[in-house]
């Protein structure tokens, strides 16, 4: 059964606890160092890099997926790199439904099927930390209300890299709701002063499937269920309920049918998002709507010219 981030690792100020567990993350950054590769440059595809420091909830997908968009635009054929985790068979249904995905335990094979169907541009849902790969573009996503959390490593805290690292990188993607960022540019800028800062958006594009006069019990298990939660009350859904689960949870039937039995109790009807959907039983999913939503880029001008630049021959 998977369990929820601890709550501490989002704490401004590191608890007791984070302390505690700062020596096994000392040891979690000798063990990456250790097991680090000698990176692979492609010469026959383009390989673009969607991932992130934070673990889980970045829109490290939605981002994948609003970059095939705009390749599909300049008909450039591209496709997605998605690590085989067993536990993340939704967001492979999610990517899918856009394009082409390669999967295998290794990226680097994944990436080999590509090329052996001739396509141009591959782009990888996570894999910032497979050094394997030496790739043409990196983007690096945070969650705006997350940002780095606590800023310790795993399990100490919920960061894959040091925020230090950011001076190694050369594009960053600050995904949310329209909060205030100022706090969080400046730190950004303090570590490395001429990284591009991209800003994005969640947009529901759904919204006019729904009454939102309606009441809605919500659920999701994703891994920022608050940012679904602003997204929703930002477009003034009456929200009289919301249970979180854990990110890539896989829901029992007693799970959906207490669902299903307080929206009876306060005659609301129930909402989650795509990625949860595509997890849910056919008998379960018919009483149950999803928010399909995307990625709108603040200066999306910008970024097509950078993925010009990166996808030229």
């Amino acid at each position: 059964m998977k369990i929820k981030k601890p709550k501490f690792w989002d704490y401004k100020n590191p608890t007791v606890l984070a302390f505690l567990l700062w020596p096994l993350s000392i040891i979690f950054r000798l063990i990456s160092i250790l097991n680090k590769k000698n990176k692979k440059k492609y010469n026959n595809i383009k390989t673009i890099c969607a991932g992130n420091f934070y673990v889980g909830g970045t829109g490290k997908t939605s981002l994948a997926i609003k970059l095939k968009e705009i390749l599909d635009k300049k008909n450039i054929k591209s496709c997605f790199i998605k690590k085989d985790y067993s536990n993340q068979l939704d967001e492979q249904k999610l990517l899918e439904k856009h394009g082409k995905v390669f999967t295998n335990k290794s990226r680097d094979k994944a990436l080999q099927m590509a090329i052996s169907e001739n396509y141009d541009v591959a782009i990888f849902d996570d894999g910032l930390q497979d050094t394997s790969i030496d790739y043409d573009l990196i983007f690096v996503c945070f969650n705006n209300l997350n940002w780095i959390g606590n800023s310790f490593l795993i399990p100490a805290g919920p960061l894959r890299e040091n925020v230090s690292n950011l001076r190694f990188y050369n594009h960053i993607f600050l995904n949310g709701n329209n909060e205030n960022l100022t706090n969080i540019i400046k730190t950004i800028k303090d570590i490395n002063l001429h990284i591009n800062i991209h800003i994005s958006k969640y947009k529901i594009q759904n919204l006019n499937n729904f009454d939102i006069n309606e009441k809605y019990l919500v659920f999701s298990g994703i891994g920022n269920h608050q940012t679904f939660i602003n997204m929703l009350k930002n477009n003034n859904f009456n929200i009289i309920r919301d249970i979180e689960f854990p990110d890539h949870y896989d829901y029992e039937d007693n799970d959906l049918n207490k669902i299903i039995s307080l929206s009876k109790e306060f005659n609301a009807k129930i909402l989650t998002t795509e990625k949860d959907y595509l997890r849910l039983k056919e008998i379960y999913s018919k009483n149950i709507q999803f928010i399909k939503s995307k990625l709108e880029i603040n200066d999306e001008n910008k970024l097509i010219k950078i993925l010009d630049d990166a996808t030229k021959n």
